[in-house]
């Protein structure tokens, strides 16, 4: 219906997401009222409000905390609700992460499928039906600056902004989502203070700040010796014994003649799928704890985390392996610290829609009692969506992929957190296609341009049968 259109504005699709792209939008601290999430992440929500206006459209820059773009008249509002930040960039691309490189018919960076490649298809979409028909509700793409940390932004616009009646949030996967579990993200934690004097202790923890919704592919530990009769040299070979014992991936860096490093290496992957990735912190915290078990030195944490936790990513042994039709937990340890004394591990979990968040906790609770000093602390949480597979929304987003793709894939439940949880008859809807090997928050993410193409069309034929 769409598509010529839409064709004949692929070079402009295609240069404006590159654009977009090349604005490193990832989340700063910022004592600036009107950039509370840092310049560049306001850079890129100035970048979209600009090509919104100049499209002919209604915008507004809601105190630096989002945005929007809007056309059309009418009671009802249609949401697309996206998100221009993305999460940090490693080491490993093959391009640079902020440049937008097209190769084989693929453009590569950080935010090209998570979420600012189909940000710029859903504004294009719009475009087709502003200029090429007429519809009875008003529609808006409301753009999120902190969807990968803190949710902030959204909340903000619920205070203050108008919420949509109806929508989806193109930031998932095709054909569309029905269900998200909920998220659970927590601390465990003791003082260090009281085991750091004894023959070797940790001096240094750097896993660069890894968010908690990726799977941590580094961590560096130093340690250093307390005790005068520890050979430098006879820790690190029983460092070496145990890293060969697990065939863990960790290097080893004598320091000096009492300070030793460890270097872990996993494979980054989104929490939601621990399974496809390598956790750097687990096995480096195995590693510590048979190290200094082998010296006598007992880390209750560390007793925790080897008993219960280990390299598991499901929750079997803390007895949390709950599952239903939105799959299994699963649990990713995204991050390790010392900070001001206290040595803490944090995790983030996905539940089943079907499970209390409380359950799981209370089991984490229950366990830690019989460790001295281990605390528990929970950080954040949010609640599940799920909205009816037979419904107006699921029934109709999932036959237009469906007929578009000449397909007949069902409706999916995933442990992703996508915006459209935060309104009431929303869902997520696209753009990663099935079978496709799943690139957010991966090293050399990108969006093939037949996939931006395809999701341009998509989302016009969506927009307008929900707006007419």
């Amino acid at each position: 219906m769409f598509n010529k259109y839409i064709e004949n504005k692929k070079e402009e699709i295609i240069t404006n997401l590159q654009k977009l792209i090349q604005i490193p939008s990832i989340y700063e601290k910022s004592d600036i009222p009107s950039t509370p999430f840092g310049k560049n992440v306001n850079d890129a929500l100035n970048f979209m409000l600009n090509l919104g206006k100049a499209m002919g459209f209604r915008t507004k820059n809601i105190d630096g905390y989002c945005g929007y773009i809007e056309f059309g008249e009418g009671e009802d509002l249609v949401g697309i609700i996206g998100h221009l930040d993305v999460v940090p960039t490693d080491e490993g691309w093959t391009y640079p992460p902020f440049s937008g490189t097209i190769f084989d018919n693929k453009i590569y960076g950080r935010g090209a499928i998570d979420d600012k490649g189909p940000v710029i298809a859903s504004l294009y979409a719009m475009k087709s039906i502003f200029d090429t028909c007429k519809i009875h509700k008003r529609v808006r793409l409301i753009l999120g600056l902190d969807e990968e940390k803190s949710w902030k932004c959204i909340n903000y616009y619920k205070n203050h902004e108008e919420k949509p009646t109806i929508g989806f949030s193109p930031d998932a996967d095709f054909p569309c989502i029905y269900a998200e579990k909920s998220i659970l993200s927590s601390c465990i934690y003791l003082d260090y203070n009281k085991y750091n004097k004894e023959n070797i202790y940790i001096e240094e923890i750097n896993c660069n700040n890894n968010p908690l919704n990726v799977v941590p592919k580094f961590c560096s530990v130093t340690l250093k010796i307390n005790n005068d009769k520890i050979s430098i040299d006879k820790l690190i070979d029983d460092v070496k014994n145990i890293i060969n014992n697990h065939n863990f991936e960790i290097d080893i860096y004598k320091q000096n003649y009492s300070s030793l490093k460890l270097t872990s290496h996993g494979v980054g992957a989104h929490s939601a799928h621990p399974e496809l990735g390598v956790n750097a912190i687990s096995r480096l915290i195995v590693v510590l704890y048979e190290l200094f078990k082998l010296y006598s030195i007992n880390i209750p944490l560390f007793d925790f985390f080897n008993s219960y936790i280990y390299t598991q990513y499901n929750g079997e042994n803390l007895k949390i392996d709950f599952s239903d039709e939105s799959g299994k937990l699963t649990l990713n340890v995204g991050n390790f610290s010392l900070e001001n004394s206290e040595l803490k591990i944090k995790l983030n979990m996905r539940i089943p829609i079907h499970t209390q968040i409380e359950n799981v906790e209370n089991s984490f609770i229950n366990i830690l009692s019989d460790f001295d000093d281990v605390k528990y602390k929970e950080i954040a949480r949010k609640d599940s969506l799920f909205v009816p597979k037979d419904s107006f929304l699921v029934k109709t987003l999932s036959n237009i992929f469906n007929e578009m793709n000449n397909s007949f894939i069902e409706p999916i439940a995933i442990g992703g957190a996508t915006y459209a949880r935060a309104f009431d008859n929303c869902i997520s809807f696209g753009a990663n296609m099935p079978g496709n090997k799943d690139m957010c928050h991966q090293t050399d993410e990108f969006i093939s341009i037949d996939n931006l193409m395809f999701a341009c069309n998509v989302y016009a034929k969506a927009i307008y049968e929900i707006s007419k």
